[in-house]
């Protein structure tokens, strides 16, 4: 009998095959398809309850009942679904907290192509249930009968659930208190990822779509709100203070776009119009707790902005006609719930004038609800391209919102991780939204290079290439890359042999990113161009692997063409360095005369920084110093300044290059190219410290910030723009760093204000500017002042917080410059083992003295005084151990510093036990740094010799004989260098 079921079985497969070809377009012609490599970014917990594709559902029938009361609610689903295989047994995603009822219906539904006078359905029989458990999310069905291929059945379920309260997931429920200390419930739905099996039995997987019927049971007092308009509201006889609310039928979704609130929030409508597009005039409300609502008057007019851009750049709706927005109250979830017509915000996320969340988010209502990732493994997609375009959108509607924040501030850090030996070593948790952030730039990288218009088309056939109802409204990985390719193939943009999927694979899976090479030849008036790896930091052993290589888009900026408007030039490549070529070199014509410099990758259009031959350097920078500067546009100038000093922090550019690109710094006032001038500030400062170049160098940096932070002046000014407040407070830093003497000055005058308070340890009334300063540049009684705070630091005190507490150590330890203040500290914690100093204290103590000379070396010496006594200290505790190790040998720099490292590991060889590959790796890196000191150092100080003034003093000094009842007058004696 069961061979002729099986035989049946395979010959229905063969015979309706092509009647289910667009059902099984719907999940199976996705399934071949594989992402770009980002699915690391997210880590899913619904893998392991992925259900077998047996049925796919067409519609849901929900009812949901909540008693705020009891923390409960019952429901009720109906689910229509399709066998897609032969089976005796239904299985749906159901999270083990729903109580489900054992009588569970089944009943098969006529065929689609059956007459209405045809056979009654039947209802089939259920043999067992098995319920969802901890480790498996499924709610078996099994059935007396066997169901054949193109079967059509509902199956209702009935059950109870609890309301959520201690997180935002699922059905929660959450209250808010009114000005009159009243209490207001509200319930409302948070099912993304996978969190709609807490709400009901359903496939979570976002590639069943369905349409959905909601009805919701509520009180007459509050109001009730879902993806789409309110249908009808029934009355309850026996219940006169309740209704029922139900919903129209929704298009097809995935559940986890469900969204349900009951509340008493009230709404506020737009002043502006929303544009109609596709015959449909979106319906946009903004709702809130009443007395709210004022805080976000002015977000309705925000959101039809945004949503009007939007329409016109995707050149379609959402598919809805309405579009709820709502500031929940106590909303803890990670990110908003963008569900299809009903968006939940936090309301200080939704309050914020700023453009790009807001836009974010907005973007999900097409990239992530109107079309669905297949899978959860493509949901990364959205999130970079939804990224890019809220950047784009906000550049477009509010550019001051963007100025020097994007590409910079995300491409800088890019340069500095995949610039290391190895990325991502010291957090590897950041990889994810690394790669994210590489996508995201590839984007941008096409928007240029495709041109705008070409970009914005494939975006459009992404979006709308699923309005064919024949064809499911998901997306995998590649289409995205696929329609820019369709939409590039009708122009001449990219060359024969190139697509963009091709290109960007490399980009995004790469753990690198590549370094151009532009070497003109002005005799023959030809451009060399080379690629390799780009390593700010020494490349790790040899692997035998291929170098990597990229297809890298050149677009070259003449000096010729900065007459014209400074962002107007011709962003198509002038040619394409391509893995594919078999030659390292690509010689190209020149596009400027030998009189005349290039910029190659001007505004950061690819994600590579560019060395230039010294001749073309020079040009560049002479003419950065003269007045047309600012012809070159801001983000191209900020690029230039940041090449020059990161390629000669790799070796690749001699250091007097790079100097002579900061001249121009004392002319400039634009926040975005000083932005990352005080990264490589630190930086260098901390490659060259305890040198008598480090003075020379902390003197010239003095020469450049003091005409900015005197323009921007010390104190803040009402309603000054971000940019202003964000520079004044990092150029007063560095200034205070490199013993600015006003800096200094200002900080004790500040810090005097602590020492005379008659109770000091009940708070502080020191900023934390001026903390450092004082540790730093102030006297020994001073930082024995702060000491005193941390030993006496009260616990469990509800004025004081622990992380005052941990500044003022962190401060402590990594501010002195002398050697004193560092010993007086290592003696109390771990000779004195004073009680006060937990292993976690001095742990970050040991972290801390590793930023500067005196820091470490202190340390090292203290280590080598004390060898047994530390060792007995920390002979159970191989973190600590471990950590002083660490931090007393590998941050040395020259050959004194290796020759002091290799003494003590001869001297106690064996003696190490956990740390010996610590003080091993120590001695390979100071091997390196010493010949990166020997390479830069007699340069460096040739060209600071060379352009430092002669009456700039090298670094402030201050009488540690002082006391602190001479402060007061020495503060308002101290004169001006």
């Amino acid at each position: 009998m069961w061979k002729k079921v099986i035989l049946f079985g395979l010959f229905i497969v063969y015979s309706i095959n092509q009647s289910n070809k667009c059902n099984a377009a719907k999940i199976g012609s996705y399934k071949v398809k594989r992402s770009i490599d980002l699915n690391d970014i997210y880590h899913y917990s619904g893998h392991q309850n992925k259900l077998p594709e047996k049925v796919i559902p067409s519609s849901y029938h929900l009812k949901i009942e909540p008693s705020v009361d009891k923390g409960t609610f019952k429901g009720q689903v109906k689910i229509n679904l399709t066998c897609m295989d032969i089976l005796d047994r239904i299985t749906v995603n159901a999270h083990p907290d729903l109580q489900i009822s054992s009588d569970v219906k089944i009943r098969e539904l006529p065929s689609e192509k059956t007459d209405e006078d045809g056979p009654v359905p039947m209802e089939l029989n259920v043999a067992k249930i098995e319920l969802p458990t901890s480790t498996k999310y499924w709610l078996i069905i099994h059935l007396e009968q066997i169901l054949k291929i193109g079967n059509r059945i509902e199956l209702q379920i009935d059950y109870v659930g609890n309301l959520t309260t201690n997180k935002t997931s699922g059905l929660f429920m959450n209250e808010y208190v009114d000005s009159d200390g009243n209490r207001h419930q509200f319930i409302a739905t948070y099912l993304r990822m996978n969190h709609a099996q807490e709400m009901f039995p359903c496939l979570v997987d976002p590639q069943y779509k369905a349409k959905f019927k909601l009805s919701v049971k509520h009180s007459r007092t509050v109001k009730s709100t879902s993806n789409t308009p309110l249908e009808t509201m029934t009355s309850i006889s026996e219940e006169p203070d309740m209704v029922w609310s139900h919903f129209t039928e929704t298009p097809e979704m995935s559940t986890y776009q469900l969204a349900l609130v009951v509340s008493d929030f009230d709404h506020i409508v737009p002043n502006l119009q929303i544009d109609e597009i596709d015959g449909t005039k979106l319906d946009i409300k903004i709702w809130a707790r009443s007395e709210y609502l004022e805080t976000l008057k002015n977000v309705p007019d925000k959101i039809v902005r945004i949503m009007n851009y939007l329409q016109k750049y995707f050149n379609c709706s959402i598919g809805l006609t309405k579009l709820d927005i709502m500031a929940i109250p106590m909303f803890n979830a990670v990110k908003a719930s963008d569900s299809w017509g009903l968006m939940f915000f936090k309301e200080s996320e939704l309050r914020s004038s700023l453009i790009w969340n807001t836009a974010y988010e907005l973007i999900y209502q097409w990239i992530g609800q109107y079309i669905t990732p297949y899978s959860w493994n493509d949901a990364p997609v959205s999130k970079t391209i939804n990224s890019f375009l809220a950047s784009l959108t906000t550049v477009d509607i509010n550019p001051d919102e963007m100025e020097g924040k994007w590409p910079m501030t995300i491409l800088y850090s890019l340069y500095y991780e995949f610039g290391k030996t190895v990325p991502f070593s010291r957090v590897a948790g950041i990889r994810y939204e690394a790669i994210a952030a590489k996508a995201e730039l590839v984007f941008r990288m096409f928007n240029y290079t495709l041109g705008k218009d070409v970009f914005r088309e494939g975006v459009r056939n992404f979006i709308q290439q699923q309005r064919d109802e024949k064809v499911p409204r998901v997306f995998v990985g590649e289409d995205i890359y696929n329609r820019l390719n369709e939409a590039a193939s009708e122009t001449a943009n990219l060359p024969e042999g190139l697509n963009v999927f091709g290109i960007s694979t490399t980009w995004i899976s790469y753990d690198r990113l590549p370094l151009v090479t532009v070497i003109r030849d002005y005799e023959s008036g030809e451009i060399i161009l080379s690629q390799k790896i780009y390593m700010r930091e020494p490349p790790p052993p040899s692997n035998n692997k291929v170098p990597a290589q990229w297809d890298i888009p050149i677009i070259i900026l003449p000096e010729t063409e900065l007459d014209h408007c400074v962002t107007s030039f011709d962003t198509k490549p002038y040619v394409w360095l391509t893995k594919g070529n078999e030659q390292k070199n690509v010689t190209v014509k020149d596009v400027a005369s030998k009189d005349h410099f290039i910029i190659v990758n001007p505004e950061e259009i690819g994600m590579f920084p560019v060395n230039y031959d010294p001749c073309n350097w020079k040009k560049i920078s002479q003419f950065l110093q003269g007045k047309q500067r600012e012809n070159i546009p801001v983000l191209t100038r900020a690029k230039l300044l940041h090449d020059s000093w990161n390629l000669a922090y790799a070796g690749e550019l001699c250091f007097a290059i790079a100097l002579n690109m900061t001249l121009f710094l004392k002319e400039e006032r634009s926040h975005v190219v000083w932005e990352p001038v005080f990264t490589m500030i630190d930086h260098i400062g901390k490659r060259i410290e305890g040198s008598d170049v480090y003075y020379k160098f902390e003197a010239y940096i003095r020469s450049l910030l003091k005409p900015l932070y005197e323009e921007l002046g010390d104190k803040p000014q009402p309603n000054e723009p971000s940019w202003k407040v964000h520079i004044r407070g990092l150029a007063k830093n560095f200034l205070c760093r490199a013993g600015y003497e006003p800096c200094v000055k200002e900080a004790r005058e500040q810090f005097n204000k602590w020492l005379m308070e008659p109770e000091p340890d009940k708070g502080n009334p020191v900023a934390n500017e001026y903390i450092c300063p004082v540790f730093k540049w102030g006297t020994n009684e001073e930082w024995e002042f702060g000491l005193q705070r941390v030993i006496n630091f009260p616990l469990n005190s509800p004025e004081r917080k622990q992380n005052e507490r941990t500044y003022l150590l962190k401060t402590l330890a990594g501010c002195p410059k002398d050697s004193y203040k560092i010993q007086r500290l290592l003696n109390v914690t771990i000779l004195d083992q004073n009680d006060n100093f937990t292993d976690s204290d001095i742990h970050l103590i040991f972290n801390m003295l590793t930023g500067g000379v005196a820091g470490y070396t202190t340390l090292f010496n203290f280590l080598a005084e004390h060898w047994d006594t530390v060792q007995r200290r920390f002979e159970d505790k191989n973190h600590l151990w471990d950590g002083i190790i660490n931090s007393a040998t590998s941050s040395f720099k020259t050959q004194e510093g290796y020759n002091m490292v290799s003494e003590l590991y001869q001297n106690r060889n064996g003696q190490f036990d956990s740390a010996n590959n610590i003080i091993q790796e120590a001695l390979e890196n100071i091997k390196l740094e010493t010949k990166w000191r020997d390479d830069n150092f007699p340069v460096i100080e040739a060209w600071l010799d060379e352009n430092l003034a002669e009456n700039q003093s090298p670094y402030y000094n201050v009488d540690e004989n002082i006391s602190i009842t001479n402060i007061n007058t020495i503060i308002t004696t101290t004169t001006q260098p």
